[in-house]
């Protein structure tokens, strides 16, 4: 995040300034942004989730939603235009900031310079209290990895480059292949491919934001060591002989 801004919220307002993670958990407040004199960038992640009983009448042009209905589609209902019809949000002078609001540089920093994996990553997420999605901010050592290689079976993860160059490194049963990334590269690692993924620092390093969901259902694998998270269960173990589908079968 990068400018300076307000925060609106249940009619709060709260100054937010480079570098800080907001967490807003599902149907617990209204919010926006404001931005200040000189503008706004921000990175906004969230899950996507389908509204559950809702039920679209095309012909109609109205929506159930549980036990009440609402009209849909038409050009004087189209969101954007009535809330411009709302006009400007009321913002109040700043409060002190809520606990959902932190910067990073206020996040301890665990740090680990191993043989291969070398880095310093801050558990933003946690430390403004999310519970379904995951935010680390992540500066990989030159030369060294930003993780284990490893693979999700039900956890997806966004990965932002935010300063330096390196590459991201993806291994699977043929080997290992290389892609560079610099600043402003955006990397999608799917769930159940079967590929495993981390990334190495370039020369000066590289600082990465990454993003994830909270699967409880997840397991991750770790080709390197052969081990296997169970999520879930806080349990890490390593697995035996690998076989073949049909081995002790036909």
């Amino acid at each position: 995040m990068g400018g300076e801004e307000k925060l609106d919220e249940r009619l709060a307002a709260y100054e937010v300034r480079e570098g800080d993670c907001i967490v807003h958990l599902a149907l617990e407040n209204a919010h926006t942004l404001q931005a200040g004199p000189d503008g706004l960038d921000v990175l906004a992640f969230g899950q996507r989730s389908l509204a559950g009983g809702v039920t679209w009448l095309p012909r109609a042009g109205v929506a159930w939603l549980g036990e009440t209905w609402a009209p849909v589609g038409a050009d004087e209902d189209q969101p954007w235009t009535s809330e411009a019809a709302a006009g400007p949000p009321s913002v109040g002078d700043p409060a002190p900031r809520p606990a959902n609001i932190v910067n990073a540089d206020e996040v301890e920093a665990v740090e680990r310079d191993g043989a291969t994996v070398g880095r310093r990553i801050r558990n933003l997420g946690r430390a403004a209290g999310s519970r379904r999605t995951g935010m680390r901010l992540c500066d990989v050592l030159p030369g060294k990895l930003s993780a284990p290689p490893h693979c999700h079976s039900a956890e997806e993860e966004i990965f932002i480059v935010l300063r330096g160059t390196g590459e991201l490194l993806l291994w699977d049963e043929g080997g290992v292949e290389e892609h560079a990334v610099r600043t402003g590269s955006v990397v999608c690692r799917l769930p159940g491919t079967g590929v495993a993924h981390t990334f190495r620092g370039g020369e000066d390093g590289l600082t990465v934001l990454m993003y994830g969901t909270r699967e409880a259902s997840d397991l991750c694998y770790y080709p390197r060591s052969g081990k296997v998270y169970f999520i879930g269960l806080g349990l890490v173990a390593r697995m035996g002989e690998r076989l073949d589908y049909w081995d002790g079968e036909d």
